[in-house]
């Protein structure tokens, strides 16, 4: 029960209770909690005072308001595993997760311009882009670089929802020898935010990453751009592993 006497607000402590009743399992994931008139009832506090729990629990992202329906508590975000050398496509299966992808651009040679980050600038690389969408819901585009010396004939393959990490083993008998990525918040504009079906003023997760395969650094460079409001994009620390 609530102590008035603590100096803790008795607001907060019954924020830890409810959190405690959620972590516990009396609340589960998609459950509704108490309404305020319950919990002030069953509490002997104001009905402000049990707004104030629930709303510190709901800033916190542990509980979520539905209009005329209550205040439920939020299931546990999935997370996709962003540095899978399976695959972002991969990534998202092996969390349950059905995805589907579409080529936005068909691979093809070109001319890479001035970028002090792409790796290909100044030359020719293969490049082609694809949007990742669950449900009916898209959720990253990514964009790809390949050396077109070391992935000859790309431009002749079928791409369409293919994992290049397998593609490369299986095609070109190569695995990804080690990389690295660095990430960023980006604002998106044109076809890209039409494409995610972002506002311009909505911050996105951007990322590049580099592929190193043996003798060959930096053989495949990607930009991916992806929305955080529906999966939580993790990484995950120690030695790279390829699917099997």
């Amino acid at each position: 029960m609530l102590n008035p006497a603590s100096p803790i607000p008795l607001y907060h402590q019954l924020a830890d209770l409810l959190l405690a009743e959620i972590r516990n399992g009396t609340y589960p994931p998609g459950g509704r909690i108490p309404s305020e008139h319950q919990l002030a009832a069953t509490y002997g506090i104001g009905r402000p005072t049990a707004r104030q729990a629930t709303d510190l629990l709901v800033r916190r992202g542990i509980l979520v308001r539905r209009r005329g329906s209550g205040t439920f508590v939020q299931p546990p975000e999935q997370e996709v595993d962003l540095f899978s050398i399976a695959g972002t496509s991969a990534s998202f299966m092996q969390t349950g997760v059905s995805v589907s992808t579409r080529l936005l651009t068909r691979a093809k040679r070109r001319q890479i311009g001035r970028d002090p980050h792409n790796p290909f600038a100044g030359r020719e690389a293969f490049f082609f882009s694809r949007l990742s969408v669950t449900g009916d819901v898209p959720v990253l585009i990514e964009d790809f670089y390949l050396d077109p010396d070391t992935f000859p004939g790309l431009e002749n393959l079928d791409l369409e929802g293919r994992s290049l990490a397998r593609l490369a083993a299986e095609h070109y008998y190569l695995r990804p020898s080690g990389g690295r990525q660095t990430f960023r918040i980006a604002y998106l504009a044109g076809t890209r935010a039409r494409h995610l079906q972002v506002a311009p003023k909505t911050p996105i997760l951007a990322v590049r990453r580099y592929l190193n395969f043996p003798q060959a650094d930096a053989a495949l460079y990607s930009e991916l751009f992806c929305r955080t409001d529906r999966f939580v994009f993790a990484q995950s620390l120690g030695a790279l592993h390829h699917e099997p």
